[in-house]
């Protein structure tokens, strides 16, 4: 049943659009692309990788499959591998690095083993999540770095421009303040494996600790490696009092805190989608009843 005010439990936010894959970092190479390099032989025939491209938005498991393909290993080494790498991660990791895998541009030494890369991953990140301008902006809010990075990971596969991450933060940061459940298909996303597509009713019930529709409060683990951007972002929201935003077209995202503003919004959405031979879901509209 329709109710002319929304409660809290209709409010969703939903990811569409396609994924902005933004490269945070290079370690010992410069422009990078979301491709492991390649160098070429005599005879342009391709040897073996000399970097590992790993860009911002992937999750552990992409991180994963490019280590094997890049040192030429049966699937799932380096997964089977996590375990006796010695990562320093935080208590709270719980011995998963998501959100760890730091999206850089990682030299392929001679002798590189998926343990050496994923402690080079490691490391690269808690040097860049410690360091200015990240930690300058901690003081900002009152969640600890895990956090922090758990937000920036939302906000990084929300796949908004640069310009839209701290408003995306600040939504986020208001829907915890006033215990909302933040209801992001990311989330959702991340549960059911899978990257892109229109999330439905039976999605949002999966049942997960990832499913933000179903528990309150943030993941129990970032869903990605969020870049630099995402992690200012996530640590210095600007001010505002933003819970919904839609991503209307490309490069037209709208913040509000008005309910029915939004829905105005939406409808503008739908109506550009009506007709396309595949459509996605806004960001953050009323979950279907």
């Amino acid at each position: 049943m329709q109710t002319n005010t929304p409660p809290r439990s209709m409010i969703r936010l939903t990811r569409r659009g396609r994924l902005a894959f933004v490269v945070a970092g290079a370690v010992m190479v410069g422009t990078a692309v979301a491709v492991p390099l390649l160098m070429l032989g005599t005879g342009h025939q391709e040897v073996r990788p000399v970097a590992l491209v790993i860009p911002a938005g992937w999750r552990a498991s992409q991180v994963y499959d490019a280590v094997d393909k890049a040192l030429s290993l049966p699937s799932g080494t380096t997964r089977k591998s996590i375990g006796k790498a010695g990562l320093k991660l935080p208590g709270e990791a719980g011995g998963n690095p998501e959100g760890y895998l730091f999206p850089a541009t990682y030299r392929l030494q001679k002798g590189a083993t998926p343990e050496s890369l994923l402690r080079a991953m490691v490391a690269t990140a808690e040097r860049k999540f410690t360091a200015a301008p990240a930690a300058a902006g901690a003081p900002r809010t009152s969640m600890n770095l895990y956090q922090a990075i758990t937000i920036a990971s939302i906000i990084q596969a929300e796949g908004v421009r640069k310009a839209d991450m701290g408003k995306v933060a600040r939504v986020i940061v208001n829907r915890l303040e006033r215990g909302m459940p933040l209801q992001m298909d990311s989330t959702v996303k991340y549960a059911l494996n899978r990257g892109t597509g229109h999330t439905s009713q039976d999605d949002i019930n999966v049942e997960s600790p990832y499913n933000s529709y179903q528990r309150m409060g943030l993941p129990p683990t970032p869903i990605d490696s969020p870049g630099e951007e995402a992690m200012r972002a996530a640590f210095n929201p600007p001010q505002g009092n933003w819970l919904y935003f839609v991503t209307v077209k490309p490069g037209d995202t709208r913040f509000t805190d008005d309910y029915a503003t939004h829905m105005r919004n939406v409808a503008e959405f739908n109506a550009l989608q009506q007709g396309t031979a595949q459509s996605q879901s806004p960001r953050e509209s009323p979950a279907p009843s």
